[in-house]
């Protein structure tokens, strides 16, 4: 059973509070916005996580929460501490230990991880998204990679297929 891994940066925050931690900063009003068209996307794709890791911060558990709405079916969502700014390597492994009856997972996390991530794992796939995720990986952005493997232990570097690199800017296009 091959496996899709939806890589999803969180939505913009908010700097209006300089008071505030980093991990408890939320969403501001664009980032919220910035949500419905990608809760369009994904429910048009039919992109449909059985498994859903989230960051515990703030920002990424709000950007998930607006999201939901448009996720259908019963996904086992963890929202865990360990992800908040987690490095590619970290981010791997982590993704290497979701259960293999799980066929698409969404990871919501923080740059630089997870850019970094998709980097490594996709090795072919859509031209002009590879070009686009290469360039720049903004908040709200989504990356859906697909690995011809019949476990997430077999997500190695340079195996996945970028499939889909969607942006805001480029769901405002639509």
């Amino acid at each position: 059973m091959a496996k899709t891994l939806c890589l999803l940066r969180h939505a913009k925050s908010s700097w209006a509070d300089p008071a505030l931690d980093d991990f408890d900063r939320p969403l501001n009003q664009r980032g919220r916005s910035s949500m419905v068209p990608l809760g369009l996307y994904i429910g048009e794709k039919k992109l449909y996580p059985d498994s859903i890791l989230c960051s515990s911060a703030q920002r990424t558990r709000e950007t998930l929460g607006l999201l939901l709405p448009w996720l259908r079916g019963e996904a086992a969502i963890r929202i865990e501490r360990g992800l908040y700014l987690a490095s590619a390597e970290e981010l791997l492994m982590r993704v290497r230990r979701v259960e293999d009856e799980a066929s698409c997972l969404l990871l919501v996390g923080h740059n630089p991880g997870l850019e970094e991530l998709a980097r490594m794992l996709a090795g072919t796939g859509d031209v002009f998204a590879t070009s686009a995720m290469q360039e720049k990986f903004p908040t709200a952005s989504l990356a859906v990679l697909d690995f011809d493997a019949p476990r997430w232990a077999d997500a190695v570097p340079g195996k996945g297929e970028l499939r889909a690199f969607i942006t805001p800017k480029l769901l405002a296009r639509a």
